[in-house]
């Protein structure tokens, strides 16, 4: 395995346990988790559709980042969903609302605000690179099995 397979798994690896984590906390404190979502600054009748919906978003970007059939398809997903995150949190730091909510997701909600955005962005660049990695493996794949053909 070379370098770039390598680091390519490692990046899958850490999103699948930040994204499975993510997900399953979630699931397991679920009465705590809605009312978290209560307390953010969006209509609370977004929460039934939100409460289900984040984290099984989560579990299953983890899962397609499980097979290297759906990897790049996860890893976009996971970019997606991470730079909203990331938006959301820039937004609490910016002073956009009219309350700090909570900070949702088990150990997670320990961070300040700052180390939040910190940790997104981390996990946004993560997702970036392994979208990079995982096109060039996909390419190079594709270009050798053609000139294996010719």
């Amino acid at each position: 395995m070379n370098r770039r397979q390598v680091t390519l798994e490692a990046i899958a690896a850490l999103l699948i346990l930040l994204f499975l984590y993510a997900g399953i906390s979630k699931f397991l404190e679920f009465d705590r988790f809605i009312g978290e979502m209560n307390n953010q600054p969006f209509p609370n009748s977004w929460t039934p559709f939100l409460v289900w919906t984040i984290p099984s978003l989560e579990i299953v970007i983890a899962l397609t980042l499980m097979f290297e059939r759906t990897r790049l398809p996860g890893l976009i997903a996971s970019l997606i969903l991470m730079t909203l995150f990331t938006l959301y949190t820039g937004s609490v730091l910016l002073h956009f609302f009219a309350y700090v909510p909570c900070s949702c997701g088990g150990v997670i909600r320990k961070l300040s605000w700052p180390q939040h955005m910190v940790f997104n962005l981390f996990f946004v660049a993560l997702s970036v690179l392994g979208i990079i990695l995982q096109r060039r493996k996909f390419f190079t794949s594709i270009f050798i099995t053609k000139k294996n053909l010719v």
